[in-house]
């Protein structure tokens, strides 16, 4: 048997569907993930998702999908964290390509169940932006989302929606987001990490780090992205709740109106009519900024000195923990050399690693 799951907005959601997959399913069956090839500019300087043109190596799956092994490559200069999770964990990670718009998505998706007939089907999206309506000034990332909901919701097949992690990824409030929230399907223990405990080493998702560290245990305030947003590491944080499909549609602006799109770039319209922006359009800004920067170099002794005061600004604000990304660029560091800056403060002060989130302190320890 398989099952298939969906992950709504790419990146993080894949490795929380993992997570999803072993706590759900256990060991009897293998998952099918069908995710994005986005990984923002941390990872990939391209702005937008990466289409199968990017990469070498690819497996074809079905005639509209392809499939990403562990020795798949990313082609310069785009990047791609797909081919290492591909690598270290034994299910088949299903490549989206989103340059033809939701209907070249359905018709994956189309593809893909009638090759696998998946015993289930969850779409997958931690923290809830799925549920946008679109015009929240906290909305940030809702074309990834909108697009798989609006495919998932077109395929003639029983397709489930889980939200996990409600709040997590910053872009809704909790107390927003409460009333939205179907049955409770599970809640993440300590245990259900275990099977992604290895990624969270290395990969960069603040969400899905956020959800494992709260059904580790962690509670606070975390910190994230490069504008500082503090979200509650509160007791729903690893929690998995239903949504219904149809109800999520209706309230999604953006989703509704791209039902019949063909290409990316007419998302992208409708997401900047309804939206106010496209986050592609972001990203294109800030990579274009990016390149006229100096790049930092990583030097211990300067890097531990600013990192004190930026503890003691994040524990005046309120801020029990923050992830590396945060700190890369709160320490105005090339994205490229965050695993290095993440080694080097796990190896200086071990007791603040809170895994896979770091822990602020008032004075450094």
């Amino acid at each position: 048997m398989t099952r298939l799951i969906v992950a709504a907005g790419g990146g993080g959601d894949a490795v929380a569907a993992i997570m999803l997959h072993a706590a759900l399913y256990g060991d009897e069956d293998q998952a099918a993930i069908l995710t994005y090839a986005w990984d923002r500019l941390l990872i990939d300087p391209v702005p937008g998702p990466r289409g199968p043109d990017n990469f070498t190596g690819l497996n074809p799956l079905t005639p509209a999908v392809r499939a990403v092994p562990g020795k798949a490559r990313p082609i310069a200069p785009a990047g791609s964290t797909l081919p290492r999770l591909a690598a270290e964990l034994p299910h088949t990670i299903a490549l989206i390509d989103p340059r033809h718009g939701v209907e070249g998505i359905t018709h994956q998706l189309e593809d893909l169940i009638a090759h696998l007939s998946p015993e289930s089907i969850d779409l997958l999206d931690v923290g809830g932006d799925i549920l946008a309506r679109g015009d929240e000034p906290t909305l940030k990332s809702p074309l990834a989302d909108a697009v798989t909901l609006a495919a998932c919701c077109q395929v003639n097949a029983p397709i489930r929606l889980l939200v996990a992690g409600p709040g997590l990824d910053g872009e809704l409030p909790l107390d927003d987001l409460r009333n939205m929230l179907g049955p409770l399907v599970h809640t993440f223990t300590a245990k259900d990490v275990e099977p992604i405990s290895s990624v969270l080493e290395w990969h960069p998702s603040e969400a899905t780090g956020m959800l494992a560290a709260t059904a580790r245990g962690v509670r606070g305030t975390c910190e994230m992205r490069d504008a500082g947003l503090p979200v509650p590491l509160a007791d729903e944080g690893p929690t998995v709740h239903e949504v219904d499909l149809d109800e999520a549609l209706t309230r999604n602006q953006l989703a509704r109106a791209i039902l019949t799109t063909a290409t990316l770039d007419e998302v992208e319209a409708y997401s900047r009519e309804i939206c106010g922006y496209s986050e592609i359009d972001y990203e294109r800004n800030k990579a274009a900024w990016l390149k006229d920067q100096t790049p930092v170099q990583l030097d211990p002794e300067t890097v531990l000195s600013q990192l004190d005061r930026f503890e003691a600004e994040a524990h005046s604000r309120g801020v029990t923990h923050t992830t590396f990304r945060r700190i890369t660029e709160a320490l105005n560091l090339n994205g490229s050399l965050r695993e290095d800056l993440r080694h080097l403060l796990i190896n200086s002060r071990p007791k603040q690693y809170d895994a896979p989130l770091w822990r602020i302190a008032a004075t450094t320890e």
